[in-house]
Order: structure tokens, then sequence, then C-alpha cells
């Protein structure tokens, strides 16, 4: 039977926030109704609300979250009701062509759950963020979708690895390779380059350097891992990374900004024959300019970093068990806890800088 629940809405392109009662259906075949324990604010559902994804208004938002799975439908098998599961927002098809190469991180046929949940006083379908919609009591997403991790995780910390923090340790470990000894550069210290930050600590990175232009980043940057830092604002970054690595340059620069300028220099501050990984997320009109000599000239790799290139049925147990071993500080990422009407107010401390994860807490 279809239940009614609380759910935070974006109504309208840049239109403040609100909680709506919005209806959950039963779950069909292939999907799971999930009772939402925590979810991160992540800025990619400002992003949804500011309409720089798509204008499939409303979304209902919310996607970096853990819960407890309440009922399954027809053919589901991997997760059963009780289970606790992180929720990811690429479910992976199997039988795609990547899926049978043996590469499932690289699905070209993702999917989400096939119903839509609905504003309760009109009707209207809503738009899940990444299809998932977890600022609400309760979410319908694929089966594919969840992850069973240990319960004993906090959710609050949990739900993090369902986006952000699994991006940047992803782009450091998955994408980047890094390894044991490496020289290793982020460019951005919000969650996603902390969360590289601390995943190049975790790979065994000999030099780990933070570069911001905010010094409140910089010192967090630090507590994750960071051997150095540098301000850009203040500095030349490129030539900042040069003289801490011997004139070189780093051997991996993970640039978790998204910006032209930026991306410029990760290009100009790796290592000859060293890798570029972009894990920031650009906007659509944004256009690169790079001597196409350069580009030859210099080798090594540019590579781009889907979601840390991860693989949730890997990754997240795994990080889960790092945390609980006291190798992972999920819980250096939460700055604070907030209910569901407060969720507005978190965008606005997250666009001053002033926190590194609000996580709602249900």
């Amino acid at each position: 039977m279809a239940q009614e629940v609380r759910g935070v809405i974006a109504p309208g392109k840049d239109e403040p926030v609100r909680v709506e009662t919005i209806v959950v259906p039963d779950p069909g075949p292939g999907e799971a109704v999930v009772q939402v324990q925590a979810c991160g604010v992540c800025h990619t559902d400002l992003h949804y609300k500011q309409g720089g994804i798509n204008d499939e208004f409303p979304f209902l938002l919310g996607h970096e979250a853990a819960g407890v799975v309440e009922s399954v439908g027809e053919g589901v098998t991997d997760v059963a009701p009780g289970d606790f599961v992180i929720l990811n927002w690429r479910a992976v098809c199997g039988r795609c062509r990547a899926c049978l190469r043996g590469r499932p991180w690289y699905c070209f046929d993702t999917h989400n759950a096939s119903q839509k949940m609905t504003l309760a006083a009109t009707g209207q379908e809503l738009s899940p963020a990444l299809g998932i919609g977890a600022f609400a009591d309760k979410t319908l997403v694929a089966a594919g979708q969840c992850t069973k991790v240990d319960p004993g995780v906090s959710p609050a910390v949990a739900g993090l690895l369902g986006c952000g923090v699994m991006a940047g340790i992803g782009a450091a470990i998955n994408t980047g390779n890094v390894g044991r000894g490496d020289t290793v550069a982020v460019i951005g210290c919000g969650g996603v380059g902390d969360a590289a930050i601390a995943g190049a600590n975790l790979a065994g990175a000999a030099r780990i350097i933070a570069v911001d232009i905010d010094d409140r980043k910089l010192e967090l940057a630090r507590r994750m891992g960071a051997t150095h830092t540098v301000n850009s604002a203040q500095t030349d970054p490129v030539e900042a990374i040069r003289d801490l690595t011997g004139g070189f340059g780093a051997d991996v620069v993970i640039e978790a900004v998204g910006r032209p300028e930026t991306y410029q220099q990760a290009f100009y501050a790796r290592d000859l024959a060293g890798t570029v990984v972009l894990v920031g997320v650009p906007t659509p009109e944004m256009k690169l300019e790079l001597p196409l000599l350069d580009v030859f000239g210099r080798g090594g790799a540019l590579k781009s970093s889907w979601y840390g290139d991860c693989l949730p049925s890997r990754d997240f147990p795994m990080l889960v068990d790092l945390h609980q071993q006291g190798r992972l500080d999920l819980g250096a990422f939460v700055t604070e806890t907030i209910q569901l009407d407060e969720v507005e107010k978190a965008f606005e401390r997250m666009h001053a800088g002033d926190v590194l994860r609000s996580v709602v807490v249900l």
C-alpha cells in the first residue's frame, strides 16, 4: 500500500526548498522502499535546486543516504527487509558491453526505480535527485541502488559514501591509481577534495599537497592527511607544487573544482607522464583550451572520474570496514547534523564555505 511521508522539494529554479507530503508507492519488480536514517547535503543537490542539472522540476532532493530496507518487490534477491544499506546512484545492469567485459564500474546502462513518487496534494510526479530522493522519511529506489553494509556503522557517516566521499576516495585510488611513495596534489578542498586527500593517504602517498583559496579549508585538509597546503589566492599553485616536488610536479593531480582555470593548473602541475584526474563537475557552458603540443609532449594520462570509478558492492563495505578499524575517519566529514526543515539553511552555509557536510538525521 502506498505511503505518505515527508520530503524536501525543490519546486522551481532558485526557489527555496520546502518540506511537502509525498507519496511513496509499494515497490514493483526490482525495486525497494528504504526507510532513510540519514542523508548528507551535497553540492549536487544545490545544483538541482539552481537548475544546473536539468529543468525537470519539482525535484525530490537528497542522495547521500543510508537507511534500512523496509520492503522489496518481485525478483529482488540481493537485499531483504531489515538490511542496513547505503544508497548509490549507479545501479549496474550486468548486461551492457562494460559489464560483460568485467568492468561494471563503467556500466553504460545504469538504472533507477521505474515507478515515480508524487506530491500528495496534486499527484504531480517528482524527479528524485540522482534517482534517489532521500531527503525524505522513505524513498523508492531500484534494488541495485542498495548496498548492504555492517549495521554497526553510524548512518550519519555511512551515507556520505553514497556520493561525495566515495567520489573523492575513488578519484585517488581507483581512477588516479595513487600508490605508495607517490606525490599527489589536490586542487579544491571541499568534501570531494578532502576525500581525495584521505584516499591518497590510505594509498600510501608520500606527499599530499592541498590547494584552495580558503585557509579554513586548508586547515581541514591537513586534518584529512595533507602534508602541505597552498593558498592559490596568494601563490601560483603550479609553481608551489613544483617547488614542493623537486621541480618536477606531482605524480597525480586531482582537480576537485570543475573549472577550466583549475584544470589548466592541474595539467601543468603534474610531472612528465603524470596523471590528471578531473572529479570536479563542470557546467555545460565551460570550455577548455590547451596547446595540443603540450598534451602530446607531456605524455601521461588525462582522466575523468565518475563516482570515483567505484563499484558499490566492492567499495562501500571495504570503506566501512576501514572506518570501523580507525583507518578512515568518516566522522571528520560531518560538520553538523540537522533536521529536514533545515536543508535550505544548510545550502546557505555550504555556499558560504562554513561546512564540510551537513547531514540530515531522520
